[in-house]
């Protein structure tokens, strides 16, 4: 019994240090370095073996599951002001930002070499935020054609610099348009959906009339602990499309690769 009010409390501290230091950073600038040691912190916590055990026993205990998701949606609101933060903090030294991106994008390298996208690929990237490291990343290494999208207009206003300070405004576009009102949707070879968008069903929906069959969906997610940090996905709940590649690791995500199903063959 003392463990799970132990687990609790960790979850209670947590989403109130990440919340006031959100919070005191819209004043305090130099706030910012606490709130990402904070967010480290809530990474380290997520894959400790023995928290993952924990959730696993009191998942469903009420007041853990309150907290958990009310941790998920301070450190989300934390994530995405500290990306703008960032994103302002490396376009002041443009000189920077390509060694940034380098680093940074050793964290995708390998996810992106199981997705097959290739220099000919058109990527759509929903979600892309105000520091799109993984849209940059691919137009960077790989070559392909990138559109980023986002529904916050000042994410969508940093990430374009972002780009151009990168030298990669040619390869990367950014808009905070609709999947729909897109003729990029219909062209692109893969669709990449990231962890922070929540409405994940409503998407893949908004998807399926306007992809070519052939396309790839990558949807990034994160169940069980991993959803203090991401919002989940169901791939069994995912009508209309077939899964053909789960990836499960010890990162901070886990991803899915979906495709359409055939229409006379639907459903899956």
């Amino acid at each position: 019994m003392k463990e799970k009010y132990m687990f609790l409390l960790a979850l209670k501290l947590l989403e109130y240090e990440i919340r006031e230091l959100t919070e005191y950073s819209k004043t305090c600038q130099e706030c910012f370095e606490q709130l990402q040691t904070k967010l480290d912190e809530l990474c380290r916590f997520i894959a400790r073996e023995e928290n993952e055990a924990r959730w696993s026993e009191w998942e469903h205990h009420g007041e853990i599951r309150e907290y958990a998701e009310k941790l998920r949606e301070s450190s989300v609101k934390a994530l995405c002001d500290m990306e703008k933060y960032q994103s302002e903090c490396l376009l002041h030294r443009q000189a920077d930002i390509s060694e940034y991106i380098d680093l940074l994008s050793r964290s995708v390298a390998s996810e992106l070499e199981r997705l097959h996208i290739g220099p000919s690929s058109k990527v759509l990237f929903i979600g892309a935020g105000a520091l799109p490291v993984s849209a940059l990343t691919i137009a960077k290494s790989i070559g392909a054609e990138v559109m980023g999208l986002d529904i916050d207009p000042h994410a969508v206003h940093l990430a374009k610099h972002a780009a151009k300070a990168s030298g990669l405004a040619s390869k990367v576009r950014f808009s905070n348009q609709s999947s729909r009102e897109l003729r990029f949707t219909k062209e692109a070879t893969h669709i990449i959906v990231a962890s922070l968008v929540k409405n994940k069903q409503e998407v893949l929906t908004e998807l399926q009339e306007r992809i070519h069959n052939r396309a790839k969906v990558i949807v990034r997610y994160g169940n069980g602990l991993k959803s203090i940090f991401n919002y989940p996905f169901d791939t069994g709940a995912a009508e209309g499309w077939k899964p053909i590649y789960r990836s499960r690791s010890n990162a901070i995500y886990d991803y899915a690769v979906l495709e359409k199903c055939e229409r006379k063959r639907m459903p899956c």
